[in-house]
C-alpha cells in the first residue's frame, strides 16, 4: 500500500523543538548492499511524500548520481579528511534545512578511511561529527549465527558511535530471515533488526572500471549501444530529474523507482527507521547554521551579481564534479555555462574561463577526437591566456593524445604535449593534499587544497622542458612529489580538488577570469 503524508512547513529540516531527521546508512564493507539499501529508503520516503536530502561520505562522484536521481535533489559529498569539521557541519546544515529526512550513504566499511589506525575520512567519523545514528547494512549471504558475531564486533568497536540498528541484505527467504532474527536476539538483543531485503536480480547495479555505472549512463543503455553514439547534451541538465519530462529515458524512472520503493516498504521497518532518524541538533551544528547563508541564497550565487561567465565541460565524458565547487564559484560572482565537448562545436558565448572536470574521456575518445572544432577552440582560448582549470579526465583532454587499452590513439586538444595511456588496472588511488608552487589561477604560491586521485591512465612522452609542475602533492602518509601541469593561465593535474577544503580558491579562479575578460575587452 502506498503511504502518503501531508508535510507541514514546520516539519521540514530542523524542528522548532531542536530535532533534525537524519541517519547514516553504513556497511560492513564495500559491496554489502548499502547503496541499494540507501536508494530503497530514499524511494520509499519520497513515495510517502517526504523531501529526501542525500549525502555521500567520501570522494565519490558515481553513487551520488543514483541517490540524486531517486531523491530528486542534488547529493553532497562530506569527507572528514578533505573537509574540516566546521565545513562539514556547515554543508550538512545548509542542505538539511528544507528536507524532511537526510540520508547519508557511507563509504566502504563503517570504520574504513584514510588510515588503518585512526578514523579520518571514515563514515564513523562523519556520523560522530554530525551526531547522527548509524544503521549498519550486512550482506547475509551464507551467514546465520555468524552474522550476529559480525554485528557484535561492529557494535563494540567504537563506544562513542551510536549504532541504532541493522539491515540485512541478500536474504534468501523466510527461513533465512528467521535464522538471522534468532541469532540477533540471542547475541545482540540491544540492536533492532530494521529490515530484511531479499535478493533482487533486477535491482542489481552494474559496475565498470571506476565503480558503478553513472545513473545517466544506465539511462543511455550502454550495454546495448556504443557509448560513442551518446553525445546527448547532458550539459543542459543542471538539476536532478524531478518531473516526467526529465525522467524520460532515465534509468531511475517512475516505474523503477516505484519497484524500489515497494521493495523497501516490504522489507524495511520504515516507521521505526523514521523514528530513529529524529535526533537532537548538536550545538555546533546549530552554530554552523547561524553562520551560513539562507537556503534560498545557497542555491544560487548568494546575491552576488554574476560578472563573468565560466564554461564548464559537462556531458557523459566529463561528469565528475562536486556540487559545492559550483556553488562556491557562483558565490564568488561567476555565471556557469555548461557545454559538451562531445556535442558542441563552439564554446559558450562570452566565456572568460574554463573548468574541465573528470569523467570518462577514455569511453568517448572517438567522439572527442571527432569534434575538432571544439578542440581547436579550447586550444586557442588557452593559448590566448584564458584561465583553465582541468582535473583528471579534463587534464587528459588537454594532452596531445589519448591511447586506449587496445593501443588505438586519438587526438585531443594538444595544449600540453604528451599522451595519456589507459591501463587495465588503476594507476593511482587515494587522498591528496596539494600546495601551489607558484601563483596561479587557484591562488598565490603556498595555497593548500585537498582532494583525491583515482585513475586507470598514466602519462607518456611528457616533455619536461615544455611544462612546469603545478603542485607539490602529498599523499595520506605525507609522501611528497611534484605533479600536474602549469602553463600560462592553465593549471591541470590528476587530482580532483574539493574547493570546500579552501573556499578562497574558487574566488581566486573567478578573479583570474575577470582579469582575463577585462584584458580581452581592452584588446577589442
Amino acid at each position: 500500500m502506498k503511504h502518503t503524508r501531508s508535510v507541514r512547513q514546520a516539519d521540514r529540516g530542523i524542528m522548532s523543538d531542536g530535532r533534525i531527521f537524519g541517519l547514516v546508512v553504513a556497511g560492513t564493507r564495500s559491496g554489502c548492499g548499502k547503496t541499494l539499501a540507501t536508494l530503497g529508503l530514499a524511494a520509499a520516503f519520497r513515495d510517502r511524500g517526504l523531501r529526501v536530502q542525500g549525502f555521500k561520505v567520501g570522494p565519490d562522484f558515481i553513487d551520488p548520481t543514483h541517490l540524486a536521481a531517486v531523491s530528486g535533489r542534488f547529493v553532497h559529498n562530506l569527507d572528514g579528511w578533505i573537509l574540516s569539521r566546521d565545513m562539514a557541519l556547515e554543508l550538512f546544515h545548509r542542505y538539511a534545512l528544507d528536507a524532511d529526512i537526510c540520508l547519508m550513504e557511507g563509504v566502504m566499511g563503517l570504520f574504513d578511511g584514510a588510515s588503518g589506525s585512526e578514523e579520518s575520512g571514515s563514515t564513523a567519523q562523519m556520523a560522530k561529527w554530525l551526531g547522527l545514528p548509524v544503521i549498519l547494512v550486512v550482506d547475509a549471504r551464507s551467514q546465520g549465527r555468524s552474522a550476529a558475531a559480525l554485528v557484535r564486533g561492529f557494535r563494540d568497536f567504537d563506544p562513542e558511535l551510536r549504532l541504532a540498528g541493522v539491515i540485512f541484505t541478500q536474504v534468501g527467504g523466510p527461513s533465512h530471515e528467521a535464522l538471522l532474527r534468532e541469532a540477533m536476539a540471542a547475541y545482540v538483543p540491544d540492536l533492532p533488526c530494521l529490515g530484511f531485503l531479499p535478493r533482487r536480480s533486477d535491482l542489481i547495479l552494474p559496475s565498470r572500471h571506476l565503480g558503478l555505472y553513472l545513473a545517466g549512463d544506465l539511462g543511455r543503455c550502454p550495454a546495448e549501444k556504443s557509448p560513442e553514439l551518446f553525445s546527448a547534451n547532458m550539459s543542459e541538465r543542471t538539476s536532478p530529474p524531478d518531473n516526467e519530462d526529465q525522467e524520460q529515458g532515465s534509468f531511475w524512472d517512475a516505474q523503477r523507482r516505484g519497484a524500489l520503493a515497494a521493495w523497501a516498504e516490504q522489507g524495511l521497518d520504515l516507521e521505526r527507521i523514521r523514528q530513529i532518524s529524529a535526533q537532537p541538533v548538536l550545538a555546533s551544528l546549530a552554530s554552523a547554521g547561524r553562520a551560513t547563508e539562507s537556503v534560498s541564497s545557497s542555491r544560487g550565487h548568494s546575491g552576488v551579481a554574476p560578472g563573468i561567465t565560466i564554461g564548464v565541460a559537462r556531458d557523459p565524458a566529463f561528469c565528475f564534479y562536486y556540487q559545492e565547487n559550483f556553488r562556491l564559484l557562483e558565490r564568488a560572482g561567476a555565471r556557469l555555462a555548461f557545454f559538451s565537448p562531445l556535442g558542441d562545436e563552439r564554446l559558450p558565448e562570452g566565456v572568460a574561463g574554463l573548468y574541465l572536470g573528470g569523467g570518462y574521456p577514455e569511453l568517448y575518445s572517438a567522439g572527442l577526437a571527432a569534434n575538432r572544432a571544439l578542440r581547436e577552440a579550447i586550444w586557442a582560448a588557452a593559448q590566448d591566456g584564458m584561465p583553465v582549470y582541468a582535473e583528471c579526465g579534463g587534464m587528459m583532454y588537454l594532452l596531445s593524445e589519448l591511447e586506449g587499452v587496445d593501443g588505438e590513439r586519438f587526438p585531443m586538444v594538444g595544449f600540453f604535449p604528451g599522451r595519456a595511456r589507459m591501463y587495465s588496472r588503476f594507476q593511482a588511488l587515494g587522498y591528496r593534499k596539494v600546495e601551489l608552487l607558484d601563483e596561479g589561477v587557484l591562488g598565490p604560491a603556498g595555497t593548500v587544497l585537498r582532494g583525491h586521485e583515482f585513475h586507470y591512465s598514466g602519462l607518456e612522452e611528457i616533455s619536461e622542458s615544455a611544462r612546469e609542475p603545478a603542485f607539490r602533492v602529498a599523499d595520506r602518509r605525507g609522501r611528497e612529489s611534484l605533479a600536474g601541469f602549469r602553463r600560462g593561465n592553465v593549471t591541470a593535474s590528476y587530482v580532483h580538488l574539493h574547493f570546500g577544503s579552501h573556499p578562497p580558491a574558487a574566488a581566486a579562479f573567478t578573479r583570474a577570469c575577470e582579469r582575463y575578460a577585462a584584458n580581452r575587452n581592452q584588446r577589442i
